[in-house]
């Protein structure tokens, strides 16, 4: 069985998670990377796209965990997208997630915050 890797780097958002009241007030841009382990099976020897991770599905899916409801945690907004990508796509192994949030609200100098989550572990 062929595994490959799919990754969608750097999808851009503007949503208003966070711990603070200013940050579901103002909102601000959040950058997700899925990295997705799939399972090839006989999609790439029948170059068929029924049978793998279509890309704008898999944007789509992403866009609207981002833009749903408020979560606290860029952890827990990680996760959710992680466990809705492999729900919609059973094919996927792993799916490995990074937030980066430029603008967090941390008393210092730092190009963004960032946090990894692998699913299922």
């Amino acid at each position: 069985m062929t595994v490959y890797t799919i990754t969608l780097r750097n999808c851009a958002f503007f949503a208003r998670h966070g711990v603070y009241s200013e940050e579901e007030t103002l909102g601000q841009r959040f950058f997700v990377d899925a990295v997705l382990v799939v399972e090839g099976g006989q999609s790439l020897i029948n170059d068929d796209l029924e049978g793998t991770v279509d890309y704008g599905k898999a944007f789509k899916t992403i866009e609207s965990v981002v833009m749903g409801k408020r979560m606290y945690l860029i952890e827990a907004l990680a996760l959710e997208i992680a466990s809705s990508l492999c729900k919609q796509f059973k094919i996927i192994k792993t799916a490995e997630i990074t937030i980066r949030k430029p603008n967090a609200p941390v008393q210092g100098v730092l190009d963004n915050v960032e946090v990894t989550v692998a699913y299922p572990q």
